[in-house]
């Protein structure tokens, strides 16, 4: 049975407890990279199960909504209220072509923009964390809960990660 999005939003959340967010963010790029340092790439490209996405995928995945997550936040912090168009991120793996990107720059391009987001979140002003957005399927949801999400989101893929490589 698939989760509804609160189901989601509370299990992801939930992974959370007890950390920071930022701190989190901060570390994951190189968690990934020491992670699948020295896996053969065909390794990494395999599906652990036919409906389960290999490391590349998940990969590929964090690489594409980091940059999501990056513009709901300008969006939000340019006009608060803005509408947050949800996604279904099985139909971009697809259109996207994830099982075929290069695992390797998948991780560089989410270093890059999550770096970016990083800086972007350490200039706000205490107010500026408080401005939300209107999540079509998860309703408001303010900076500092989209941060909570994303290091959830984070902490998700590299439980799922390791667990396909066995680390």
């Amino acid at each position: 049975m698939k989760e509804t999005p609160q189901q989601y939003t509370q299990r992801i959340v939930g992974f959370m407890e007890g950390k920071k967010p930022l701190a989190v963010q901060a570390g994951t790029a190189k968690k990934l990279e020491r992670l699948i340092k020295g896996v053969p790439a065909s390794k990494l490209r395999k599906r652990p199960a036919p409906d389960k996405w290999s490391v590349g995928e998940i990969l590929a995945h964090l690489a594409e909504t980091e940059i999501v997550g990056g513009f709901r936040m300008r969006m939000i912090l340019g006009s608060p209220g803005t509408p947050i168009v949800a996604f279904d991120q099985d139909a971009w793996a697809i259109s996207g072509h994830y099982a075929k990107r290069d695992p390797r720059k998948s991780v560089e391009q989410f270093r890059v923009v999550r770096e970016a987001n990083l800086a972007l979140l350490k200039s706000l002003t205490p107010e500026q964390w408080k401005h939300y957005g209107m999540h079509a399927e998860r309703g408001q949801e303010t900076i500092e809960h989209i941060v909570r999400m994303f290091a959830g989101h984070d902490l998700n893929h590299l439980r799922q990660v390791e667990a396909v490589l066995g680390k």
